[in-house]
């Protein structure tokens, strides 16, 4: 199962098709919060399903949930923006908050820096941000491989490594990472 994550687009949707364009065949979307209006873009423009939590600058919109939890390819997974739990500080409050969900894999934004690390038994990852990155690598998001008794597989993906054939699926992944580090 391939899933592609975004987070903290903040009304980019040229850079989300930018995104669904490099990323190819998706079978499910995670978008971690910072805007609520560009994951139902996502959702209404592509047909893969899309599921996304609210983000600190969603505030005063009820209508989506601050945390999710997504049972694929073998793994649960535990979705949120990463505000709550502080993830600017410190790893421990995601890390304790999806071991509470029952959950081996973290999803999460807020720090608009690409991040991934096995922490306590849990993959703790953050695409990073398609709109303001922080962490000097540009526009980024990720691209989760579950295969079901196997370790999962992140491909990290950067807008600036488009090609110029534009076929969906072709382009740069700056690197590849496995479930252990």
């Amino acid at each position: 199962m391939r899933i592609g994550l975004i987070s903290d687009t903040h009304g980019n949707t040229a850079a989300i098709d930018q995104a669904v364009e490099l990323a190819g065949e998706i079978d499910l979307w995670l978008h971690a919060g910072d805007m609520i209006h560009d994951a139902e873009y996502l959702d209404m423009v592509y047909d893969a399903k899309v599921i996304n939590v609210a983000g600190n600058c969603d505030w005063g919109n009820r209508s989506v949930p601050d945390e999710e939890v997504v049972e694929a390819g073998g793994h649960r997974i535990f979705l949120t923006h990463g505000h709550i739990y502080g993830v600017k500080g410190s790893p421990y409050g995601m890390v304790q908050a999806a071991q509470e969900n029952g959950a081996d894999i973290a999803v999460f934004g807020h720090s608009h820096v690409a991040f991934r690390e096995k922490v306590d038994g849990v993959l703790l990852i953050n695409p990073g941000s398609l709109a303001y990155p922080r962490d000097g690598g540009g526009q980024s998001f990720m691209v989760l491989e579950l295969t079901e008794g196997a370790e999962p597989e992140i491909y990290h993906y950067h807008l600036e490594d488009r090609v110029a054939s534009g076929k969906a699926g072709k382009g740069k992944k700056r690197e590849k990472w496995f479930g252990l580090f």
